[in-house]
């Protein structure tokens, strides 16, 4: 009598996840290069709790406890995408499931405007009045270099060369210096506020970026016009007015220093209000009369 074995299969075990803490998660997170901006409150939300405990819900309530009236966007940046980090690198350490957080829906950004050449004539003159050519010069500095504003206030004067107009960033956010040239109008206000200013002193004296945007408002206020903040009026500004004059977008990529064509396309290059009649202008001066 043949005797057959029967093979049964038993549902596979689920696997032993580690009991590690969140905190402990975001510590080795940190430890091999992860990002610290915004992590200290949600390490002190969640603190001990085993990371394989934490689920896509969790998130998002952390996210409105911790912002309870900011909106979706800031929730988004400044809880959920550092929690997502912290999780997805446990989960590469085999401390916890991969688990999906989705973002919470925003609301449409609303539609900001560059500053315009009628905009920049108006600051410039209202800070001639209150005389202000230091902020004056830094917009403009700002408006046609891309700078950011953290790194304008950060300029020495030992970095220009006003013969070769030139300016030298020093550590950009990109994590390398970049160099910046200057137009002949930027050059010659800088000659002005030149003086007696050492090396090593401040191009621009402001030594903190809000001190600059409390400034820029206070006079937009008095020449009544609309409040445009420094990354505005600054390389908002230099993106769309290099593509208005013609230059190409790897040449005004590279000369604001940006790395991303689709952030600065879909970021920083505005279309004008008027976008339509200045392209059915400009298709007026092109002849296509056929007519025989």
């Amino acid at each position: 009598m043949t005797h057959q074995t029967v093979q049964t299969w038993a549902p596979t075990a689920a696997p032993i996840l580690s009991e590690k803490t969140f905190a402990e998660a975001a510590a080795s997170y940190i430890e091999h290069g992860g990002d610290v901006r915004f992590i200290d409150p949600i390490i002190e939300y969640f603190g001990n709790r085993p990371l394989a405990s934490i689920y896509p819900f969790d998130v998002r309530q952390m996210a409105l406890t911790l912002f309870p009236t900011q909106s979706n966007a800031t929730r988004n940046r400044q809880a959920l995408t550092p929690a997502r980090a912290v999780i997805n690198h446990g989960y590469e350490r085999g401390w916890c499931n991969l688990i999906r957080i989705k973002k919470l829906k925003e609301d449409p950004a609303k539609p900001r405007q560059p500053a315009s050449a009628v905009w920049m004539h108006a600051f410039i003159r209202r800070c001639t009045k209150d005389r202000l050519p230091h902020l004056a010069a830094l917009v403009l500095f700002m408006a046609q270099t891309a700078a950011r504003v953290s790194e304008a206030i950060e300029l020495r004067w030992r970095d220009v060369d006003l013969a070769s107009r030139r300016a030298l960033l020093a550590k950009t956010k990109t994590g390398r210096n970049s160099v910046r040239h200057l137009t002949d109008e930027l050059a010659a206000r800088l000659r002005d506020l030149r003086g007696e200013a050492g090396d090593d002193d401040r191009v621009f004296r402001f030594t903190n970026r809000h001190s600059v945007n409390e400034r820029i408002k206070a006079v937009c206020r008095r020449a009544e016009i609309s409040y445009k903040s420094s990354h505005l009026c600054g390389r908002h500004t230099f993106a769309t007015t290099a593509i208005e004059l013609g230059a190409d977008i790897r040449t005004a990529m590279e000369a604001g220093d940006w790395k991303s064509a689709s952030v600065f396309l879909g970021i920083y290059v505005h279309p004008r209000l008027n976008s339509g009649r200045m392209v059915a202008d400009r298709f007026n001066a092109v002849q296509f009369d056929v007519t025989i």
